[in-house]
């Protein structure tokens, strides 16, 4: 099931859950466990995905603490690495961010100053890579 979107990451799944029941074309209605139940279970197909049953792309339900408004917040653990890019008249730093709960694979780019101001902590062992 896809849970949710954050900026320009991917979607990311919870799950896997069993379909209880086809409704209409569709959308299916699923079987959720009980910390979910603040969730409507009935799903559009296109947020739905097919398990394969690869248990390394499940996101265990208990390491996702779900808000009030049924949004998550990422978390960065380690800056990957660093670059500064050239536009125009000026250049631009922007660092590699591992976030919770993602593979090295899914590392996004994101401004270095706007990190620093959210994230102070992730700069101040002076590990960033050059």
């Amino acid at each position: 099931m896809r849970f949710g979107k954050n900026g320009k990451r991917s979607p990311r799944y919870i799950g896997p859950y069993r379909i209880s029941k086809r409704i209409g074309n569709v959308a299916y209605e699923l079987k959720l466990p009980q910390e979910l139940a603040v969730i409507y279970p009935v799903f559009h197909i296109s947020m739905l995905k097919k398990c394969m049953g690869d248990l390394s792309l499940i996101i265990p339900t208990e390491d996702i603490s779900i808000k009030d408004i049924l949004s998550y917040e990422e978390i960065p653990i380690q800056i990957l690495d660093r670059q500064v890019r050239k536009l125009r008249m000026k250049e631009v730093a922007s660092v590699k961010v591992l976030w919770r709960n993602h593979f090295f694979e899914e590392a996004t780019w994101e401004a270095e100053e706007d990190m620093k101001k959210r994230y102070p902590h992730l700069f101040k062992s002076g590990k960033v890579p050059n």
